[in-house]
């Protein structure tokens, strides 16, 4: 691992980042998150604003070494600032932590290779920079939490689920306990603000957003592997899905070569199918077309792709389509030992904000 590791330092001259290497503007502009100080230990805090982060965007806006050595250089800026507080406290100060603000995650968020590029520049962390994590304080979870935290948890060690604390509404005491409220920004409870009195610290924090189609690169292409079909002129590519446990989510994928094509999803209902993701036509020949739907109701889905009003032209397309299952007690059990308060995850979670129940295909 260590062989490993400098060689990948190497490749990519992490030892200059802080020095010789200027991040793309879409990243400096659209990554969210920013450090904010230090806890009453001195080790550095920082807020990560996942529910303002278009990773998408930021995946057809920037290249993949784009995205990791901005990781890289947030690391080595820790490093130093381990450093700095350790001679300005004459101990050793080592570790990071890290507020992980989930407000304004939707459903958008299970694009799935959005969550594989997360997670890869997470795992840097963990074969660059071992042990770097202090604690990992979550707030404002939503309830999409559990399902999120499924596909995330293979990835992640059992080292670093140790270190992340799921907080309920109350988070701001919990917080105050490890960081003065000096060193904590004021939209999370502590006494720290921008020069003009922002309580949201956007000197300090990228607030991220959606990233402007203007910054996408055209070359940019989702290494994602996906089924290849040819839709013929007039004709519909239908594609059924069984449906075993309510709570299901169903998920796809698609992008087309060169035009539109339709899209919608279906619910068998004896010998009627019922309409779930109203049928429209998108433009998935210019960005490629994600979206989930929630099924409360098991059963068959189809999912079709319409070109039926082309008489000219067969539309080639590729896609994948997933279900994700819904998690099990055991999953629910583990996410409760993370609760850092009384009770229960769905105690907890009572009016924590939400996507809303069948959601159409997300847009960015």
């Amino acid at each position: 691992m260590f062989r490993t590791s400098m060689a990948y330092r190497e490749k990519m001259k992490v030892d200059t980042l802080l020095t010789d290497y200027e991040p793309p503007e879409v990243l400096k502009k659209y990554m969210s998150g920013g450090n904010v100080g230090h806890d009453k230990e001195g080790s550095p805090v920082r807020v990560e604003l996942f529910g303002h982060l278009d990773m998408k965007g930021l995946m057809y806006s920037a290249r993949k070494s784009d995205l990791e050595k901005v990781k890289l250089k947030q690391c080595e800026q820790h490093l130093k600032d381990w450093e700095i507080m350790s001679k300005k406290l004459n101990r050793r100060v080592d570790g990071l932590v890290v507020i992980f603000d989930m407000e304004g995650v939707s459903s958008k968020m299970l694009w799935r290779p959005g969550l594989q590029m997360y997670l890869h520049l997470v795992s840097l962390l963990e074969d660059n920079y071992p042990e770097m994590l202090k604690r990992m304080f979550v707030i404002n979870a939503p309830r999409i939490f559990p399902l999120l935290y499924k596909l995330c948890r293979p990835l992640i060690s059992q080292d670093t689920k140790n270190k992340i604390h799921v907080l309920g509404s109350d988070y701001t005491s919990t917080l105050l306990k490890y960081i003065d409220a000096d060193e904590l920004p004021a939209y999370l409870g502590g006494n720290k603000t921008d020069p003009d009195g922002n309580p949201r610290c956007t000197t300090l924090i990228c607030q991220g957003g959606q990233v402007p189609e203007e910054y996408y690169l055209k070359e940019c292409e989702n290494s994602e592997q996906m089924e290849n079909a040819t839709v013929a002129r007039g004709d519909k590519l239908s594609i059924d899905l069984d449906v075993t446990k309510a709570g299901s989510v169903l998920r796809w994928e698609f992008k087309t070569d060169g035009y539109d094509i339709g899209f919608g999803v279906f619910r068998q209902e004896g010998p009627e199918k019922v309409t779930v993701v109203e049928p429209e036509r998108v433009n998935s020949h210019m960005v490629p077309e994600d979206g989930n739907y929630t099924c409360d109701v098991p059963g068959k889905y189809t999912l079709v792709f319409d070109n039926s009003f082309s008489w000219t032209r067969d539309k080639a397309i590729q896609y994948s389509v997933e279900i994700i299952q819904p998690i099990d007690q055991c999953l629910e059990n583990e996410i409760i030992n993370m609760v850092d308060s009384v009770g229960t995850w769905t105690g907890m979670n009572q009016g924590a904000g939400e996507c809303p129940e069948n959601v159409t295909p997300c847009r960015e």
